[in-house]
């Protein structure tokens, strides 16, 4: 079987997995030398990670490079920038917190999690339209965004604070949840789900205008509760 390794949607991908490397990298050597690194970078490394996550499947569809090589790469890729990242960036905050034994060893329930929600992403047919579980995207902005927060003193968490948004962060990205997709088909505001992405997408520009990345985790908190409410308002519509 003849394999093309180089195309263009998967040399994005891999410079998704380049910057996901970073952010781990920089996460470690917080814990290490804080002093050095400070615990700002990694999110801004997971926050390119996320463009170009984003840019390879629109350039597959742009140049029709669909693989599944592709498809397998890019699961690669997210679990480093968007699985393993998050869980070392709490444990960086949790050291910094003062946090003292194995207790650490909670944070990576994120990245556990992270596996099993983007193994389950490949194999289900039902989440090309929405997604099921909080995008594991969404879950590394938001912690990136928190330590972010930290590191500006906007506010301080306690290690047992840490550890417990380490386990919600986990359930949610295996949760049961309908979670609405941010990619837009088509750009007409006729289409119900245009509306609500266009919408969502300007009180997110507003926050991160206002608050800085350090309420970025605002925005993801609003995009899961924006997703719960728009499920229950359609369950309602079908049983009418």
């Amino acid at each position: 079987m003849k394999v093309k390794y180089f195309t263009l949607p998967n040399i994005i991908t891999l410079g998704n997995l380049a910057c996901g490397t970073m952010a781990a990298v920089c996460a470690v050597s917080h814990i290490w030398a804080p002093e050095v690194v400070s615990l700002k970078v990694p999110l801004l490394f997971i926050l390119a990670s996320a463009v170009l996550d984003f840019c390879d499947g629109l350039a597959a569809r742009l140049t029709g490079q669909y693989s599944a090589l592709g498809v397998q790469l890019d699961s690669l890729a997210d679990m480093v920038s968007f699985g393993l990242t998050p869980s070392l960036i709490l444990v960086a905050m949790f050291e910094k917190a003062g946090g003292v034994g194995a207790w650490w060893l909670i944070a990576l329930a994120v990245v556990l999690c992270s596996a099993l929600r983007l193994a389950r992403f490949n194999i289900d047919e039902e989440q090309k339209e929405s997604f099921i579980g909080l995008p594991t995207p969404a879950c590394a902005i938001a912690i990136g965004s928190l330590a972010w927060a930290v590191e500006e003193a906007i506010f301080t968490l306690s290690p047992s604070v840490i550890l417990a948004i380490a386990i919600v962060a986990a359930w949610l990205l295996i949760s049961p949840i309908g979670m609405f997709s941010l990619k837009f088909n088509g750009f007409s505001l006729k289409n119900p789900a245009n509306r609500l992405r266009y919408v969502f997408l300007l009180v997110a520009a507003a926050i991160i205008i206002i608050g800085g990345l350090g309420c970025a985790w605002v925005v993801v908190i609003l995009y899961v509760l924006t997703s719960i409410v728009n499920t229950l308002l359609a369950a309602a519509k079908n049983n009418k």
